[in-house]
């Protein structure tokens, strides 16, 4: 009898999907759900480690230009397979007004194909996904310079926000 598992894999994500749900807990330990999110425009940016170079970057250009993303009516939300107490050292370290959660088990970049292995670890890859206010995948990058990403995505917001 032949036996196939699918280990919980699909298809890639395309525009107008619906956004995988997550449940997961940020750096002060204050759980957050995509459901939170419901009615707003989101950004969720997946990166690998905290405190690392590239990663720093993109979280303090995001942090940079936090009011034109505020403005535009949208929240943004970092996601890596870093624990709570990493994501607590590295947001204080820069001042992070928006919330890391931490994905320990990569479970929640898995369902978006943003998971990648290093020796027996699992880490997310640098990609990010603008999240409708009804929960749809509206932009999705997968190829991300971290120097200019923010800009990118305050671009890209403004075109999505301007239609609705």
């Amino acid at each position: 009898m032949l036996m196939i598992f699918s280990f919980g894999l699909k298809a890639e994500l395309s525009l107008n999907d619906p956004a995988p749900d997550f449940e997961l807990f940020d750096q002060d330990g204050n759980l957050h759900r995509l459901s939170d999110y419901n009615g707003q425009w989101l950004v969720l940016y997946f990166y690998p480690k905290d405190d690392t170079p590239g990663c720093t970057t993109e979280a303090c250009s995001f942090r940079d230009d936090i009011y034109k993303i505020r403005e535009l009516k949208t929240k943004i939300v970092g996601i890596s397979t870093d624990d709570i107490k990493s994501h607590r050292k590295f947001t204080k370290k820069y001042s992070l007004p928006f919330p890391l959660l931490s994905d320990k088990d990569a479970v929640v970049a898995q369902s978006y194909g943003s998971v990648f292995r290093v020796g027996p670890f699992k880490m997310a890859k640098r990609h990010s996904f603008i999240i409708s206010p009804i929960g749809k995948i509206a932009m999705i990058y997968r190829k991300v310079d971290p120097s200019s990403h923010s800009k990118e995505i305050i671009e890209k917001l403004k075109l999505l926000t301007s239609e609705n």
